[in-house]
C-alpha cells in the first residue's frame, strides 16, 4: 500500500511541475552588431516592467557557484554571468602566480599573489559590472556581470542566447557587453510574456572597437610571475 501511495504521489508531483513548465514562457534573443554579425558573450537580462515589483524566483533557486580561471595568462571565460549573491572562485592553472582584483563599484577586491586555489571564493552581493585585472599581467582583463535577475542569459558565438522558464508577466529586457558604445539601459525593450510559448527578440549592437593591452615580451616563457 506504501509503494502504491509513494508512486501516486510522485506522480502527482511530475504532473504539477509539467503543468508549471507549461505556463512559462521562453525568450529566444538575438544579438549582432551594426554589421549584423553575430556578437558573442552579450549579457541578456530579464527583469520586471514594474520597476517596484521583485524578481519573481525560480522554483528552488539559490546562487550556483561560479568559476573565472586563469589559463595561458587570461581570464576564462572572459566575460561570466552570475546572479547577485554568488560565490565565485578564481583558480590558476598557469605555472605562474596571479594577484586578482577589481576597483569596480560593484564589487572592490583583491586577492594576493598565488598560485593553483586561492584562500576562499568572492562573493558578490551588489548588481553591477566588475571588471577584473591583474596587478601581475596588465593584459588579463575579465568581466563578471553580476544580475538582479534569476532570468539571464550569455550569447555564444553564433549571437544566440536563450532565457527559459520564464513566469507569465511582462519584463523589461536590455543587452549588456563589454563594448557596448551606448549604456546598457538604452537596450531596454519590454515583452509581453503573460501568455505560455516562445517570444524571439533581437538587438542590433554599436560596438567600441576592442582595445587591448600587449602582452609583456617573454610573457609566453616560464617564470615566477
Amino acid at each position: 500500500m506504501k509503494n502504491v501511495r509513494s508512486s501516486g504521489l510522485i506522480a502527482m508531483l511530475a504532473f504539477a511541475i509539467g503543468a508549471a513548465q507549461a505556463q512559462t514562457t521562453e525568450l529566444s534573443v538575438t544579438v549582432t552588431d551594426d554589421q549584423g554579425l553575430p556578437v558573442a558573450d552579450a549579457v541578456v537580462v530579464a527583469v520586471p516592467a514594474d520597476a517596484g515589483a521583485r524578481p519573481p524566483a525560480k522554483a528552488g533557486e539559490r546562487p550556483r557557484a561560479g568559476v573565472v580561471d586563469q589559463v595561458n595568462k587570461e581570464f576564462t571565460p572572459k566575460v561570466t554571468a552570475i546572479l547577485a549573491g554568488t560565490a565565485v572562485t578564481f583558480p590558476n592553472h598557469d605555472d605562474v602566480r596571479h594577484q586578482v582584483y577589481s576597483f569596480s563599484p560593484a564589487k572592490r577586491f583583491e586577492l594576493p599573489l598565488y598560485a593553483g586555489a586561492p584562500a576562499g571564493p568572492v562573493v558578490f552581493d551588489k548588481p553591477g559590472v566588475v571588471v577584473l585585472g591583474c596587478n601581475i599581467h596588465d593584459w588579463m582583463v575579465g568581466y563578471i556581470y553580476v544580475s538582479e535577475s534569476p532570468f539571464f542569459a550569455k550569447t555564444g558565438k553564433d549571437g544566440k542566447a536563450l532565457i527559459a522558464e520564464l513566469p507569465p508577466r511582462e519584463y523589461a529586457v536590455r543587452v549588456w557587453h563589454p563594448q557596448l558604445e551606448a549604456a546598457e539601459e538604452t537596450t531596454r525593450k519590454n515583452v509581453d510574456a503573460s501568455r505560455p510559448g516562445r517570444a524571439d527578440m533581437a538587438w542590433q549592437l554599436k560596438l567600441k572597437r576592442e582595445v587591448k593591452v600587449r602582452r609583456a615580451p617573454g610573457a609566453e616563457g616560464r617564470g615566477r610571475y
